[in-house]
């Protein structure tokens, strides 16, 4: 954390992540093409104008990326994926 105001702030120092609470980086998820399109379906209702519709739909749609064998992330990424976004979205957004 710096004390310069003009200097950004690191974000996820900033959204105090719990880092026990993040999962297991190296838990594996077998191939699933009806849980993918499931979470993937669900992630294009919710998706609407507002900022935290589309946030969630985001988030769904990368949680339906452990169940791609194409797609490389892990529960330990979304995460802090996660925090990210909440912690730009509690700052305001993003500073231009």
């Amino acid at each position: 954390m710096t004390d310069d105001p003009d200097e950004p702030a690191d974000a996820l120092e900033e959204a105090d992540v719990d880092w026990e609470m993040a999962p297991d980086s190296d838990a594996t998820f077998p191939d699933d093409p009806e849980r993918r399109e499931f979470l993937r379906e669900i992630a294009e209702e919710v998706r609407g104008d507002s900022s935290e519709s589309k946030q969630l739909s985001a988030i769904l749609y990368r949680v339906s990326d452990l169940y791609d064998p194409e797609e490389d992330t892990s529960p330990e990424e979304i995460y802090l994926n996660v925090c990210h976004i909440m912690s730009i979205k509690q700052q305001g957004g993003l500073r231009r």
